[in-house]
């Protein structure tokens, strides 16, 4: 197994969480690379870590990541998920669903074996006790089938896909995430938007809700005047909303799940 171990947490940076996790993988398997894919996920957001982890994977190496955020605080059972050349870890509520699902998912197991765990198992602390360990020992060497029991994936839990409509000369989709900057991250994929003609240097119609606005694409958020609204494609080839200089998600009020319209103004 590979060695590289990758953390997504929404422990924060504040305390020793995030460290206590570094300690107990390298007490075990001290040629891990670690990366920290991050740390400051917003409390119990089981969704933006989701988009995170599936945003961020095709960029890491194979390897092990443990992706921590559960507002059940340890309630919901361990997993791990096999998906191509990827172990995912974490708890079974979703946020590794959309990552375990773009690798193309091929087995999953209930995390049983006490014996890979550190010792007393927190129930509060299971990044630290069980996922970080399980992780380290499995690129020692350990087996994935040493884990614990099979689970069929159908029987994982999965968050409903974000989805992404095109008719009517628009594109219908929602709000996938918002980034600490404020800015608001669509499901609309910047291909979608192409294919009805949409260029940079253009003025969209958005339709939120019962708001009508039109607000210019542009290939960034700086092409704008500070304090203007702005959509353009973001790293991840999706559509975003931003405030130049400010916060999008504040001024449009719009929580992820919020349904938006996209069309070419007339």
């Amino acid at each position: 197994m590979t060695s590289v171990i990758s953390l997504l947490t929404d422990y924060g940076l504040e305390d020793g969480y995030v460290a206590a996790c570094h300690g107990v993988i390298l007490s075990i398997s001290p040629e891990s690379r670690i990366i920290d894919v991050c740390h400051l996920v917003p409390s119990g957001d089981v969704r933006r870590a989701a988009a995170i982890l599936a945003q961020t994977i095709p960029h890491l190496p194979a390897g092990m990541h443990v992706a921590v955020v559960d507002p059940g605080g340890g309630s919901r059972r361990p997993v791990a998920i096999k998906a191509g050349g990827h172990v995912f870890l974490g708890p079974d509520n979703g946020v590794l669903s959309w990552a375990a699902h773009s690798c193309g998912a091929e087995a999953a197991y209930e995390l049983t074996n006490e014996e890979l765990f550190r010792r007393p198992v927190s129930p509060t602390f299971h990044g630290r006790d069980i996922f970080a360990p399980v992780a380290a020992h499995l690129t020692v060497g350990r087996g994935l089938a040493e884990l614990g029991p099979e689970i069929p994936l159908e029987r994982l839990v999965s968050l409903p896909t974000p989805t992404s409509l095109v008719h009517e000369g628009m594109v219908e989709g929602e709000v996938l995430s918002v980034d600490r900057h404020g800015n608001t991250q669509l499901s609309v994929d910047a291909g979608d938007l192409a294919a009805l003609g949409v260029r940079p240097g253009i003025t969209l119609v958005i339709w939120l809700g019962r708001r009508q606005i039109s607000v210019p694409f542009r290939e960034t958020f700086a092409a704008v005047p500070p304090g203007d609204l702005v959509a353009f494609a973001d790293s991840a080839g999706l559509i975003a909303l931003a405030v130049n200089a400010g916060d999008a998600s504040q001024r449009l009020g719009l929580p992820p799940g919020a349904r938006v319209r996209l069309s070419l103004a007339p």
